[in-house]
């Protein structure tokens, strides 16, 4: 889950990427957000309709780490 919700950010399975920063230019979301790894769900592909960014994996590997106790 990605939220734009920053007070949400403290944690150590969740990730804060802000637009001032080069992974949150990279990511092409419009505001700051947070990648809430502790709160998972799988879908299919075919459920996808449109991709509207990307993320650095490096920050989102180790919050998975974290949350899946890895």
């Amino acid at each position: 889950m990605i939220t734009s919700r920053l007070f949400r950010a403290n944690h150590p399975s969740r990730i804060m990427i802000e637009l001032s920063t080069p992974e949150g230019r990279q990511s092409g979301l419009l505001t700051d957000f947070v990648v809430m790894t502790d709160n998972l769900a799988t879908i299919t592909e075919t459920e996808i309709d449109r991709v509207i960014g990307s993320l650095p994996t490096a920050g989102v590997d180790a919050a998975l780490r974290h949350t899946l106790d890895i």
